[in-house]
């Protein structure tokens, strides 16, 4: 029993002295914690260089883009036929990819051989011989009849042209290894978006932003960028880290100074490194009690499965002296330890070193997403991680203490290179049939030169109907007189009150112009019309609003006071005089009951006499349009057009006395309201309305009416996209095909998403949010479809402006005989103000569609306030002036 003991430390002792002494001799191939977070740092700094336009050209890591943008999603289905190049031999393989509820692909393969003479031909001859083995593997699979979309991995550039042009293939993706490798894996784990080859050679890829990769046309998506890290050092970055032995090997090998990363790390060199040790241990006498074979001598002769067999954990030190002895060495028990050790350290080194720049990039990673938690999965593959017995459980257990803030799942992949190559087919086809649908939906939206001049001459012959006596009654565009005659001139002055009625709020504005300084101060308070009042009888609407106005007196201490005041009536209204409006019809949600046919400001007044608090002298009933006009009028003399781009979509103007067949006089001119969202009522816009404009329609409070406003109003672009979002939805193209409760909800879809998803400083991320905050899961490619429907919806909504627009500039010009006309348009609302692309779209459409005519738009300050003050002012001079007449 003692002797076992002592033979027990004996062989404890002895193991010791010979890690001690191994250590000693490989002391600098021994990386601390703080070595290897250095290590990740510059590894970090040499991605940036390589994704830079500039510092590309002398970065050693080239992160060069591969153009695949996605990574599968389980939707990809169909045949598919991927080429496996490289080596002596190359494999055909016909890969099923389908759905069925589940995750499933089949394969089916066939090795072809790759004669010398082939191998050491030009491309041309490869490709031909490639191109005759893929005929026999078609034909034998009876697929000569099927177009069939190819994948090719390989790794040697060559031009490839021949194979489509013998065989009816679709070559949509050439692929590295690496790539087909996080492909494999991201089609069984969704969350795999990094791929590492440790075998032969060693490499990574990662999905970058695209953003980040300046050697790329476009910023929105992702793109997988093949890091070729094994070039990692090249410029001298790595030479602290560097020892006698890999700069040895490095001279030795076919391509010195260049892949030091790799030579450190890979299968084809771990064996090297080993050996170059151990002779230099031999010589120094501290192994083989100084002597050496002359295999030892030999390069190549020990190699990686060599290295992976000594490390074995139990029959690790048994197969030491078996491959040592095969050297022709002598190998006594401490010897077999030692060299034991120096694998080892060889391996656990090459471990660190990948689990370093893997660490860098997955910081990348979760840093583009802007988290402070990553969870992720890298895809596996390479003989040395899988043959080797200890590897990967050392590269997970590193990786995982550099980065502590990710969660990561290590994934071993199945025929990396050759499904890989498959599934990015499968993924490019199915891009691809996707891009094609979406482009379909899209160029709904997309208005030519010829339709917006159509448009714009369709608006002319409207607003011409809508002008005269016989045809105003069947006119879309009902070209409302509103009898405001005159614009401010400056000498307006005095208190005013102004009321404004447009939506659920109501205000309650007290004005005072100064004249000379044209100076407008404004003091108001904001009231709700709750929805009970709203759709209650028209006697409570106009009780509610008057309680509302002396609310208003009683906090301003004008009780008692009797001022002039404006009503901006912002409904559609037919004016029989400035202090006279019938409500043609409610909008904007109001449906108070015995108004429509009546008129607003008797209801008004008879409200105030049923109060019997305090009398007021309603001047003028206004159109928000035409208070808008009135603002910009104030400080700009030019300005004869008001312009409303918000929640709803109107327009007013100047109009020539003499056009206006409803009001008798021919003499000067008048404020025409043109109440344009009619505009199409009649059918005349039915070849460009799509079927989501019908079907926000026939869901709206009055189906048939206003086909313009819900073409181009805040109120309905969100609805259309909501709309689009659905379809796109049912056919599989987003939200991986699950349309939620929230999407199905009337009204979710918001306006100014729309703006704030366009915004060009909003990150794809940020967009995502705004998705996940309407119950929205939506992947990267999701994000980028959801923005460019937002763009076809509002950029279709402005350039619709824009004609509308154009038209009636051009008849402004050509109605005073101008051959070039300069003329300003007062603009209001959300849409325009807010929204990131409207305005300029809006403003390029009507200087391409009205060449001749100067625009110049004009941001209104409270038009439905400060207008309505304005317009009462100008309508008290000119009363007074026809008075002293």
């Amino acid at each position: 029993m003692f002797a076992v003991h002592l033979m027990a430390f004996y062989f404890t002792k002895l193991k010791e002295d010979q890690i001690k002494k191994v250590d000693r001799f490989l002391y600098h191939m021994r990386l601390s914690d703080e070595t290897l977070l250095d290590i990740m740092a510059r590894f970090q700094a040499e991605m940036q260089k390589g994704l830079g336009k500039d510092t590309n050209p002398t970065a050693s890591v080239k992160m060069l883009p591969t153009f695949v943008r996605a990574i599968p999603d389980g939707s990809e289905n169909g045949e598919f036929l991927s080429l496996d190049l490289g080596g002596s031999k190359f494999r055909v393989l016909k890969v099923q990819v389908s759905e069925e509820g589940k995750r499933n692909v089949q394969m089916e393969s066939q090795f072809y051989p790759t004669p010398n003479e082939i191998i050491r031909g030009n491309g041309t001859e490869l490709f031909e011989y490639v191109a005759d083995c893929l005929a026999d593997f078609m034909k034998t699979k009876e697929l000569m009849e099927k177009k069939l979309p190819l994948g090719l991995t390989f790794s040697f550039p060559c031009k490839q042209t021949k194979l489509e042009e013998d065989l009816d293939v679709d070559i949509l993706a050439l692929v590295n290894d690496t790539v087909g490798t996080m492909m494999t894996c991201a089609y069984d784990d969704p969350y795999c978006e990094v791929g590492v080859i440790i075998g032969t050679g060693t490499n990574a890829c990662y999905m970058e932003d695209m953003s980040n990769i300046e050697l790329v046309e476009g910023d929105e998506g992702r793109m997988c960028i093949n890091t070729e890290w094994g070039a990692f050092g090249d410029d001298g970055a790595l030479e602290d880290i560097r020892t006698e032995f890999d700069q040895e090997l490095d001279l030795g090998s076919l391509n010195p100074g260049k892949q030091l990363f790799e030579k450190m790390i890979s299968g084809l060199y771990v064996g090297e490194l080993v050996r170059l040790i151990l002779l230099k241990m031999a010589k120094a006498g501290l192994l083989f009690g100084g002597e050496k074979s002359s295999a030892l001598h030999i390069k190549g002769k020990i190699e990686t499965r060599h290295v992976a067999a000594m490390e074995k954990y139990k029959e690790g030190l048994a197969n030491t002296r078996e491959i040592l002895t095969d050297l022709g060495l002598e190998p006594s028990e401490a010897d077999c330890i030692a060299v034991q050790h120096v694998c080892t350290i060889v391996s656990f080194r090459s471990a660190n070193l990948c689990a370093a720049a893997l660490a860098a990039i997955l910081t990348r990673l979760r840093e583009n997403k802007k988290l402070v938690r990553l969870r992720t999965t890298v895809g596996m593959d390479g003989t040395l991680y899988k043959i080797h017995p200890q590897y990967p459980k050392r590269l997970h257990k590193v990786v995982r203490k550099l980065v502590p803030n990710c969660d990561v799942r290590f994934l071993l992949s199945e025929s990396g290179s050759t499904k890989g190559a498959a599934m990015v087919t499968a993924v490019a086809s199915r891009v691809q049939a996707q891009r094609k649908q979406i482009d379909k939906v899209l160029a709904l939206f997309r208005l030519t030169r010829e339709q917006l001049v159509g448009i714009r001459d369709k608006m002319r012959v409207e607003l011409e109907y809508g002008l005269k006596r016989d045809t105003h009654p069947l006119a879309t565009v009902k070209m409302l007189p509103t009898y405001v005659c005159g614009m401010p001139d400056g000498t307006e002055k005095g208190k005013f009150l102004a009321l404004d009625l447009g939506g659920t709020n109501f205000r309650v504005l007290l004005v005072k112009i100064r004249s000379g300084r044209r100076s407008v101060r404004m003091y108001n308070k904001i009231f709700t019309i709750p929805l009970e009042i709203m759709q209650g009888t028209g006697e409570e609407l106009f009780d509610h609003i008057v309680q509302c106005i002396a609310d208003f007196l009683d906090y301003m201490g004008l009780k008692g006071a009797q001022l002039p005041l404006g009503f901006t009536f912002s409904f559609p209204c037919r004016q029989a005089s400035i202090d006279k409006g019938t409500l043609i019809e409610w909008t904007k949600g109001f449906k108070a009951t015995d108004c429509e046919g009546e008129d607003v400001v008797d209801m008004l007044r008879e409200a105030i006499k049923r109060r019997n608090e305090f009398d007021l002298d309603i001047v003028a009933v206004v159109n928000d349009t035409v208070g808008t006009m009135m603002t910009c009028g104030y400080e700009d003399r030019n300005c004869e057009v008001g312009l409303i781009a918000g929640t709803g979509s109107n327009m007013c103007y100047m109009e020539e006395m003499r056009n206006i067949e409803l009001v008798e006089g021919d003499e000067g001119k008048m404020c025409i309201n043109t109440e344009w969202g009619g505009f199409g009522d009649n059918g005349c816009l039915d070849d460009i309305r799509t079927q989501y404009d019908k079907e926000v329609d026939e869901g709206s409070l009055n189906p048939g009416k206003q086909r313009y406003e819900k073409m181009t109003s805040g109120m309905y672009l969100g609805e259309i996209v909501r709309q689009i979002l659905i379809d796109l939805t049912k056919q599989g193209l987003l939200f991986r095909g699950q349309i939620s409760e929230r999407l199905r909800t009337r009204g979710i879809f918001e306006t100014k998403f729309l703006s704030q998803i366009e915004s060009d400083r909003l990150a794809l991320l940020q967009v995502r949010k705004i998705l996940q905050q309407l119950g929205l899961d939506s992947t990267c490619e999701d994000s980028i479809v959801v923005k460019e429907v937002c763009g076809a919806v509002s950029r279709r909504a402005a350039e619709l402006y824009g004609a509308g627009l154009a038209a009636i500039v051009e008849k402004r010009r050509e109605d005073q005989g101008f051959e070039h006309l300069k003329i300003t348009v007062g603009v209001d609302g959300t849409l325009y103000k807010l929204h990131p692309h409207f305005s300029r779209i809006l403003q390029e459409t009507v200087k391409e569609l009205a060449p001749r005519c100067d625009v110049t738009f004009m941001l209104s300050e409270d038009g439905s306030g400060k207008g309505a003050a304005l317009i009462t002012a100008v309508a008290k001079r000119l009363q007074q002036a026809r008075r002293q007449n």
